[in-house]
């Protein structure tokens, strides 16, 4: 039951959240963990396709129970022209409205940007593809595992004699989820300032490959195509996921100097620092072999608790190589709420990743989880004057549910 008031620095800001998998649900997730009303817009007889990623419980999307937080839901076909016309009706009252349809897709609806304008010049409209609003990849599907491949992401990704390998969870949408609230916000902050809505065209494709890096400037100044190194960097070493005795994983980095000489003083083999390689990144990369060898047997010889403390009390850098299990009993996730249960109506206590940043004047919370499908049509279209008639009429026709 949806009962906690909105609050947080969005409070007062409706969002529609047109969406599917997975980019822009998430991006409307966050929009509500700060204080949005988001208003959750599916199919009346389909759902949304996240209803069925990822594990269930007794037949309860367990995904959907974070990713819909903070949503509440309507079921409405707006394929159909009565739909249509409910959904402006809703944009009247919007600040956003969140789509990834494949180009053109609103527009052959009759809900181009235009259109929504017409009737909402302060929208803010969000279209998230996978290659953009134009180009010549513009009408491919645009799946994040794509992505992950075109970017670069994969080439750099795996062992040196081993294929290019993707993530095993959504990379691409994830990282495009979180960069379109940033556009969402600042498309709002022009608006108070020019009393203007606008149109966001944002792609997976774009975020990823900042991500990844550097690589276009590397090859387009030095022609340098860089490739696959397993664990390792080219940057600096040690850098590396290595073994325990009990059989766990840890990885260590040594981005800054300081660390990687108190790494290897660490490990009984101070006389590599005054090696002149030693003195840049580039240059123990280039000598990873020797430096991981020494690194290596030094852990192996050890259990993963004592690698831990030795390397904290050393100040040098090293963390688990976790599990879901290992980061749920974790004490500092614990201690500083990263993961919090949350009363959901389905599942009693449910256990999910927290609000992705603390404010300290304007906090972001959960106030409820994922809903049922179309759990609030029927409070959404009376606040926008509907009465039960109108309702029934469009509920019989399968308009909304």
């Amino acid at each position: 039951m949806v009962t906690a008031a909105a609050t947080g620095p969005l409070a007062g800001t409706r969002v529609i959240d047109l969406s599917t998998i997975l980019a822009g649900p998430l991006a409307c997730q966050i929009l509500g963990d700060y204080g949005a009303d988001v208003i959750k817009v599916e199919h009346p007889l389909k759902g949304d396709g996240m209803r069925g990623h990822g594990p269930s419980k007794d037949g309860v999307p367990l995904w959907w129970k974070e990713i819909s937080r903070n949503k509440r839901t309507i079921a409405l076909n707006i394929k159909d022209p009565e739909g249509a016309k409910v959904l402006l009706d809703l944009i009247a009252t919007a600040d956003v409205l969140v789509e990834n349809f494949r180009p053109g897709t609103l527009e052959k609806w009759g809900l181009g940007p235009s259109v929504l304008h017409a009737r909402n010049p302060r929208l803010v409209i969000a279209r998230v593809t996978g290659f953009g609003q134009t180009g010549p990849y513009a009408q491919r599907a645009g799946f994040g595992t794509l992505i992950e491949a075109m970017s670069g992401f994969a080439y750099l990704t795996g062992p040196a004699d081993g294929p290019p390998t993707l993530p095993a969870f959504g990379l691409a949408d994830s990282i495009c989820g979180v960069a379109t609230t940033s556009a969402i916000t600042m498309a709002l902050l022009h608006r108070e300032r020019t009393g203007q809505g606008q149109v966001i065209d944002i792609d997976l494709l774009s975020p990823l490959t900042t991500a990844v890096g550097p690589g276009p400037t590397a090859y387009q100044q030095l022609g340098i195509v860089e490739t696959r190194h397993g664990n390792r960097s080219t940057n600096n070493a040690p850098r590396n996921t290595y073994q325990t005795r009990d059989g766990h994983w840890v990885a260590v980095s040594s981005s800054a100097q300081s660390i990687a000489e108190r790494v290897m003083r660490l490990v009984g083999h101070p006389e590599l620092i005054d090696e002149p390689w030693f003195a840049s990144g580039r240059g123990r990369a280039a000598h990873a072999d020797d430096i991981d060898a020494h690194v290596g047997g030094w852990i192996r010889e050890r259990d993963r608790d004592e690698v831990i403390r030795a390397f904290t009390d050393a100040g040098a850098a090293v963390a688990p190589v976790y599990s879901a299990r290992d980061l749920v009993e974790d004490e500092h996730v614990r201690s500083t709420g990263m993961l919090t249960e949350v009363e959901d109506d389905d599942l009693g206590s449910v256990l999910m990743h927290n609000v992705m940043w603390r404010m300290s004047a304007s906090p972001g919370s959960i106030r409820f989880t994922g809903r049922r499908l179309g759990a609030d049509t029927q409070d959404v279209l009376a606040d926008l004057g509907y009465d039960a008639e109108r309702v029934a009429d469009l509920r019989s026709r399968q308009v909304i549910a």
